[in-house]
């Protein structure tokens, strides 16, 4: 059964899972959908060429961080940001929202907007609710996010509920000089609070917005907590828009967001764990430090097909890593892409055909087989494990 709406289609179902299209002035993404991380413009260490041959057609890039450098007006001039960035696709541009919580050292919110010091030279910098829409506007995006507050997940609930009213007052405040496009996202915030998130989501959705996205998760509380959120929220986000989970990107959190309901993920961990030396491959996660590697001849996942898999093997890549070469970041981050790639194609198969449970069940199982190789204690010890999940915005 096909449902359609102006931006979004919906072609088939599994439970409370969606396969489907967000249609966007730059092109149609199929969902569920990953976004890698291009904060500043770029995906650290490839080209647009490489992420998007990995199988992304989606970007995020930040507008607190572009209004910063290299300036709204630089981006404008060059045509928009996929022009900018020579991207042949969509790209969706957080509002800045998530630098309330942090930059909240060098930032002041009230009711007018948010004023930051610079991270980069201490010169004041505002966004309002409608300055943080008007350069997303300039920017180019496909896809813009309303500014929103987001507070620390133990703050106190009167603070999360106000918090949250502040989120839909500037929501409307961003209705009122919106265009035709790009497509707006609302932003809804309550914490772990069920009852905050229901009436807050709501409040959202009663508005006339093109998406609705859960913010204000990942941000240090209880897994556990998060998981019981999204299962309860999820399936009451509107049915005919797109639905985003902002900052969660554990492979993991994915399957089970995506049995929830949620369309789209966005998160720095395949990314910047490559940098750091994780590995995201079919049988889990692992370090390319351990020294387990520095005589093996296998590829990162003989199940991968990524440039990386296909041409080194492990102790290539460990020796690269350690060596400080740069070339190892570039490879780790095209290899975790494509596994990220990987498995939302094999999620959105698996809807199709309404099989999954089964494919969620066999690639945990997977995930809990190992590399085969236990790493050195001391190693372990010096950071070579990874936190659990990871902030994009």
């Amino acid at each position: 059964m096909v449902t359609s709406g102006s931006m979004l289609e919906i072609l088939a179902r599994d439970g409370e899972a969606r396969l489907g299209v967000l249609h966007t002035p730059s092109g149609d993404v199929d969902l569920p959908a990953f976004m890698p991380v291009g904060t500043a413009a770029a995906v650290k260490g490839l080209t647009p060429d490489e992420v998007r041959s990995a199988g992304f057609g989606l970007l995020l890039a930040n507008t607190y961080h572009l209004v910063l450098r290299p300036g709204v007006d630089v981006v404008e001039r060059a045509g928009g940001i996929a022009r900018f960035m020579s991207w042949r696709g969509p790209v969706l541009t957080d509002s800045g929202g998530y630098q309330v919580l942090s930059l909240a050292h060098r930032c002041k919110v009230s009711e007018e907007g948010v004023r930051f010091q610079s991270h980069i030279d201490g010169s004041p910098v505002s966004l309002t609710p409608e300055e943080a829409y008007s350069a997303q506007l300039r920017l180019g995006a496909d896809v813009a996010m309303a500014l929103d507050v987001c507070l620390p997940s133990a703050s106190a609930r009167p603070d999360l509920a106000s918090a949250a009213s502040r989120t839909t007052r500037w929501l409307e405040r961003t209705l009122a000089v919106r265009e035709p496009a790009p497509l707006l996202f609302g932003i809804v915030q309550g914490g772990v609070d069920e009852d905050l998130r229901l009436a807050h989501l709501a409040e959202i959705a009663s508005l006339p917005v093109d998406g609705v996205a859960l913010g204000g998760l990942s941000v240090g509380e209880d897994l556990d907590l998060t998981h019981r959120l999204i299962s309860a929220v999820a399936p009451r986000m509107p049915a005919a828009s797109p639905r985003y989970l902002m900052g969660m990107g554990r492979p993991e959190d994915i399957l089970h967001a995506v049995r929830s309901g949620i369309d789209l993920f966005d998160c720095v961990l395949p990314t910047r764990n490559a940098r750091n030396g994780q590995v995201f491959t079919s049988v889990g996660r692992y370090s390319i430090k351990w020294s387990a590697w520095r005589d093996d001849s296998l590829p990162l996942d003989p199940a991968c097909a990524c440039p990386a898999c296909r041409s080194f093997d492990r102790r290539y890549l460990r020796h690269l890593f350690v060596s400080g070469e740069i070339l190892s970041a570039r490879l780790l981050t095209l290899h975790n892409l494509t596994h990220y790639a990987s498995l939302m194609a094999g999620i959105r198969s698996a809807i199709r055909s309404a099989r999954l449970d089964d494919f969620a069940r066999e690639t945990l199982e997977g995930y809990a087989r190992g590399p085969g190789a236990a790493p050195d204690p001391d190693e372990m010890e010096n950071g070579a494990s990874t936190p659990r999940r990871g902030r994009t915005r």
